[in-house]
């Protein structure tokens, strides 16, 4: 069982400054602010800002010049890598894909999707289940969940494959826009349905990537319930040593 817990003052402030990179209000070679300015904009603590500070250093996003101050490095290689299993959740094209449909329709909202969507238990929403299949063997299992208000009048309802991705599906239908992507990792059994589908025995456990695409406001547009069979994975992180 996996459980969510806010993340420290430190690491949500990383995570803003992260994004202030990545949307261009910070560009890469500009210095960021100083601790002073950024404690006053954020209203926390001197060692919670250093904190934060050194978390991105760490990971690639800023560096120390000595004469410069902290500048932007930009978005590390090694982050895109780490993100392309959530950006391809919505934006895979369904007929360019190898696999198929194995589902489309409304279904009570899962538990662990009903609290991200902001839903209540038995609330329906509309899922799209795809099954990758690579050389004649299951390699992942998706199912995307959208609130039944959103998909209305839209070709996520039809079960035959999407092309483009849904992301852009929805964005030119709907006019919402996808802004940001989190990502949660956890390891579970497989229920019934999905061990057939995946073709794995009893006892194998899946890899559960839950992806959550949110607008700038934070309201959940779509959640992603990548599963990974874990006897045919090979997981690997990059990271650097102080």
């Amino acid at each position: 069982m996996a459980y969510e817990v806010e993340a420290p003052k430190y690491v949500r402030l990383a995570q803003t400054i992260q994004q202030r990179i990545e949307d261009g209000t910070y560009p890469p070679g500009t210095r960021v602010p100083s601790e002073n300015q950024l404690v006053q904009a954020f209203g926390m603590s001197r060692p919670t800002v250093v904190r934060a500070l050194e978390l991105l250093k760490r990971d690639g996003w800023l560096e120390s010049r000595q004469g410069f101050g902290t500048i932007v490095r930009g978005r590390p290689a090694v982050v895109e890598r780490k993100d392309r299993r959530g950006s391809e959740a919505f934006s895979h094209d369904e007929t360019q894909t190898p696999g198929r449909l194995v589902e489309v329709g409304q279904v009570a909202v899962p538990a662990r999707v009903a609290s991200v969507l902001g839903l209540p238990k038995r609330a329906k929403v509309l899922v799209r289940r795809f099954l990758v299949v690579e050389d004649d063997e299951p390699v992942e299992l998706v199912s995307s969940y959208f609130p039944a208000g959103l998909v209305e009048g839209t070709e996520l309802e039809s079960a035959d494959p999407l092309s483009g991705g849904t992301r852009a599906h929805l964005e030119a239908r709907k006019r919402v826009r996808f802004d940001h992507v989190t990502e949660r990792v956890s390891a579970r059994l497989p229920e019934r349905g999905e061990a057939e589908l995946l073709d794995l025995p009893d006892g194998v456990p899946v890899l559960s990537v839950l992806v959550v695409a949110r607008d700038a406001s934070g309201q959940a547009l779509q959640v992603s319930d990548v599963l990974l069979p874990a006897d045919r994975q090979e997981l690997e992180d990059t990271y650097r040593l102080n």
